[in-house]
């Protein structure tokens, strides 16, 4: 089993490649949705807005996983799956992923009144596949 140390799998948190983060929905099924992602203390963190889907999901039930696949070689992924603890800093951690992904300081897609939620990723399994 791969582990968080890793160099590839490093690599692929830590370079702007999209995360898959899936949870459960109230009714069992899982919800999956692209979210960006990095590392923090060591640690995988994502980024939402209360109120929608997923986080929601988290704050109700933990439990997620979360596929990080190189940008241009979807077979060089890492699979994570653990748990979620909401953490303070949401505001400075989306402007961070917004200067990774975008290239801007500040995140530009804030809508008015939106809070920001920041989650960190416990994971109890890390699995990494590399092809080509």
């Amino acid at each position: 089993m791969a582990t968080l140390n890793d160099p590839e799998v490093q690599k692929l948190l830590t370079e702007p490649n999209f995360a898959v983060v899936s949870t459960y929905n109230k009714d069992g099924s899982i919800h999956s949705t692209v979210a960006w992602i990095d590392v923090q203390d060591g640690v995988p963190a994502v980024n939402s807005a209360k109120g929608r889907v997923w986080p929601t999901n988290l704050e109700r039930d933990p439990r997620v996983s979360v596929v990080v696949s190189e940008s241009g070689n979807g077979y060089n992924f890492v699979e994570l799956r653990g748990t979620a603890q909401e953490v303070d800093g949401a505001d400075e951690h989306i402007n961070g992923l917004a200067k990774k992904y975008i290239g801007q300081d500040e995140y530009p897609f804030r809508r008015p009144g939106e809070v920001r939620v920041k989650f960190l990723i416990q994971p109890d399994h890390i699995r990494h596949q590399k092809q080509g």
